[in-house]
């Protein structure tokens, strides 16, 4: 037995020489016959989400290969016996890599580092020295889980065959260890006990197909009464499946009769049921299940009929001693994450028509609109509500429509307030600008070469002298806002003793003559109003009325809102308010004092008396003609 451990320890060559190699099932010398092959698929369906045990992998086990069949969103773990986690444990995905465990180097691999079409996979050379158990996270239909490895065969003496070899009995041939005595056997099967770690409270492991060739000594047949005896007793051998797989279960200790001294289960009789213990519950697979997606049920449609959405609720849940817990969406990033809103059609809509063509163009002239009927029509050719269509595909029915420009006119501001000079002759300004009118209906056709004048003299009285050249103080800007002109007096002086004598401006022009105006800027206008000439009166007597368009126009003369209203020009008056005179014609009199008659008696269609009473027949007649054209 000790040499057993001597050569796992000390190398193959250097025990048995350099000619001796180590075969596939890590058999010194061996010649491959010693080994069995262990495999197979596990195809179960599997229902609750989380941990379920796929294989156990025994000590000693060597050339483990643990692969899924296709990929999938499931994941292998890897744990120990003692509950230590090796790979994917506690709910944790680990990165793929090698890991030790158990003795030996694992290699995890994940698809997106795989060529092939295969899912994850643990790969290890070995051997083994504890029982590691393979699980996999469900999180979806299995796919089939391969599993291998490799164990060595009857005629290779392992720690686990000496716990059931027979007092006396020989541990192995190759070996020439001699047979013991019966205290020896006892030691040495106390010892090999304390190696194995199956010393009281625990059971040997029985690898696949070796089974104990032996029956005790002190083995009744099934047909005589079992004996109670001190040399069996009671002892766990394992517990119960945990009646979950993850989130907190529960499981009980099992109990079985077995020989004292080796160990083997016997039937129960052999042991005083009195004695037996009570199985106590013990909480199991205490981490918490796969976190998963826990969909809503789909709200209304938002539209009664055509495309609209629809929305559900999406929680990231964990399963925890019987409760259902939300937990943060991160712990469910490893799934896919169902959409939270949806398009959905509960009916056709009805749809638009246009029943009419476009109107026409609400103006002669520049920019109006014209108009046309558009209806919402159901399916069976009814006129409904608007609200039954989409309106975000309603047609139009209304739009501008351009006729071209209207008559063009000169648009002028109002005269500048101040004058360029303080005193002596100086300039006020205007703005002047040729622009098309949209809306006077006057026959203007065009702007025409006669420009109105932009400057106009002002002059506010004599300027006091100086001596030489001499330049006199800027004015003040000639307009408020926008660029203007600035005057100063420039006058040839003579200085003498505490006066100064103005001189003929000849006696100065060797000199350079300062600048008498400059342009000026002080702000932006912003917006003023502009207007055209007054057009034409009316009438030329007894009251009439003349027009003139006025706009708001900033700086570059584009259209504004931004003007004071009370400062708006006028764009109507009255004009040639004076009563109309007749015209006197010299060769047109009355000769008749009783003219008035011959208008009563409407004789004045006859020429004798229009000749007559010439002055009263021709005013009876202007008056008709003026009457006649107010109808």
């Amino acid at each position: 037995f000790k040499c057993y451990f001597i050569l796992q320890n000390i190398g193959c060559d250097d025990y048995l020489g350099s000619d001796k190699v180590i075969d596939k099932c890590g058999i010194c010398g061996g010649d491959n016959t010693a080994c069995k092959v262990v495999s197979g698929v596990f195809k179960h369906t599997l229902t609750n989400l989380g941990y379920h045990k796929i294989v156990e992998i025994p000590e000693g086990a060597t050339k483990i290969n643990i692969t899924e069949m296709s990929k999938s969103n499931n994941y292998l773990a890897l744990r120990s016996r003692s509950g230590r986690s090796i790979i994917n444990g506690n709910w944790a995905i680990d990165r793929p890599g090698r890991y030790e465990g158990g003795g030996t180097m694992f290699t995890y691999r994940r698809p997106n580092e795989i060529s092939s079409t295969a899912g994850e996979s643990f790969l290890a050379d070995g051997p083994t020295n504890e029982v590691l158990d393979v699980y996999m996270i469900h999180q979806q239909p299995n796919p089939g889980i391969h599993y291998e490895y490799i164990i060595p065969g009857d005629n290779v003496i392992s720690p686990q065959l000496l716990a059931h070899r027979r007092p006396g009995e020989p541990l192995n041939g190759q070996l020439g260890m001699p047979e013991s005595t019966s205290h020896e056997d006892e030691d040495l099967r106390r010892e090999t006990d304390i190696l194995t770690g199956q010393s009281a409270g625990t059971f040997p492991v029985i690898q696949p197909g070796r089974f104990p060739s032996h029956q005790p000594e002190n083995q009744v047949p099934a047909m005589q009464p079992p004996r109670q005896n001190r040399e069996h007793n009671w002892k766990q051998v394992g517990k119960t499946e945990c009646t979950t797989t993850c989130g907190k279960g529960s499981q009980y200790p099992i109990f079985h009769c077995v020989n004292r001294i080796t160990h083997e289960e016997v039937p129960e009789g052999y042991c005083d049921s009195s004695t037996k213990p009570i199985p106590e519950e013990e909480a199991c697979n205490l981490f918490p299940c796969p976190a998963f997606w826990d969909i809503g049920e789909w709200s209304e449609c938002s539209k009664t009929c055509g495309l609209g959405m629809q929305h559900r609720q999406i929680l990231c849940r964990q399963i925890y001693a019987n409760r259902t817990l939300t937990v943060q969406q991160y712990r469910c990033q490893h799934l896919e994450k169902p959409d939270t809103t949806s398009t959905c059609q509960l009916k056709i809509c009805s749809e638009w028509q246009i029943r009419t063509e476009w109107t026409s163009c609400s103006v002669p002239c520049g920019v109006g609109q014209r108009t046309r009927d558009v209806k919402c029509v159901s399916n069976l050719g009814d006129v409904v509500d608007d609200e039954e269509c989409n309106m975000k595909l309603r047609p139009n029915d209304i739009e501008n429509c351009d006729m071209g420009p209207c008559a063009k006119s000169w648009f002028l501001t109002e005269w500048s307030d101040r004058c360029s000079a303080e005193c002596g002759d100086g300039i006020r300004t205007r703005s002047v600008v040729c622009m098309t009118n949209h809306v006077s209906s006057l026959p203007l056709e065009g702007c025409g070469n006669n420009r109105p004048l932009e400057t106009t003299p002002c002059n506010n009285g004599p300027c006091a002298g100086k001596v030489e050249w001499f330049a006199g103080g800027w004015t003040q800007c000639s307009t408020e806002c926008g660029s203007g002109t600035q005057q100063r007096e420039v006058i040839c002086v003579r200085k003498t003793e505490g006066n100064f004598d103005v001189l003929d401006p000849y006696e100065c022009s060797y000199l350079e003559k300062p600048p008498s105006q400059q342009s000026c800027y002080l702000k932006p206008c912003g917006s003023k109003w502009f207007h055209t000439e007054w057009s034409t009166c009316s009438k030329s007597c007894e009251g009439g009325f003349r027009v003139r368009e006025v706009r708001c126009l900033t700086d570059d003369m584009a259209a504004s809102t931004q003007c004071d209203p009370q400062l708006k020009p006028e764009e109507k008056e009255q004009c040639n308010t004076q009563d109309c005179v007749p015209e006197i014609d010299e060769n047109c009199k009355d000769k008749y004092y009783n003219c008035n008659v011959v208008v009563q008696a409407r004789l004045c269609v006859y020429t004798y008396y229009k000749t007559a009473c010439c002055a009263s027949c021709t005013r009876v007649a202007n008056r008709q003609s003026g009457f006649l054209g107010r109808r």
